[in-house]
């Protein structure tokens, strides 16, 4: 057993990865109280004990589930704001545009389904401060590469990210083409010289 995990074999099991998979697949759906060891069975079509050698109990899988979202939404941030040669505001415009242009609908759901999680669970709530505290310091340091000061630089931060999960959440009655629009014409005010 992987110590105070509760998982009984080596996280590079991909039947380990499986269960993980199918349980936000579960939690983009339904949320936290649908990710359950015999919906989860029944949805890979195998029997419980699958589970029960791979994790000690629910909780368990639910502990991994948080590891395996936090260690990855916080290694995509440093990668997507990584400069590699470009310019900070190259960099940010990359960014909306990719969190803009194409709706991941099961990970809006995720992440959805984590915050309203983390109301109520403190493990829950610890991996979004980590995830958001990722988010901020990244996207704010590509900000103060465009020579914004440090207490600006995170005030555009947290804006930008307002802007990022707002905008995805917003049902709006325009079309696709004026949607690209309005969306471009709010990410230049993002990005714009001071």
């Amino acid at each position: 057993m992987t110590e105070g995990t509760g998982i009984t074999e080596s996280k590079s099991d991909a039947r380990l990865e499986t269960w993980i998979e199918a349980g936000f697949g579960e939690i983009a759906r339904t949320g936290v109280e649908g990710v359950r060891v015999e919906v989860l069975a029944k949805n890979l079509g195998v029997t419980k004990g699958g589970f029960y050698r791979r994790f000690r109990d629910r909780a368990a899988l639910l502990e991994a589930m948080l590891q395996n979202w936090r260690d990855g939404r916080i290694a995509a941030i440093e990668q997507q704001t990584s400069l590699d040669g470009t310019s900070a505001r190259e960099r940010l415009k990359a960014l909306i545009a990719l969190y803009s242009e194409r709706m991941n609908t099961e990970g809006m759901g995720i992440e959805l389904a984590i915050r309203q999680w983390a109301r109520s669970d403190a493990l829950a709530a610890g991996a979004v401060a980590s995830v958001d505290a990722a988010r901020l310091k990244n996207v704010g340091h590509l900000y103060r590469a465009t020579g914004l000061p440090a207490e600006e630089a995170d005030a555009q931060a947290f804006l930008f990210y307002c802007f990022i999960f707002g905008q995805s959440l917003l049902f709006l009655e325009r079309g696709p083409r004026k949607r690209a629009q309005l969306v471009a014409k709010s990410a230049e005010k993002l990005i714009e010289d001071g």
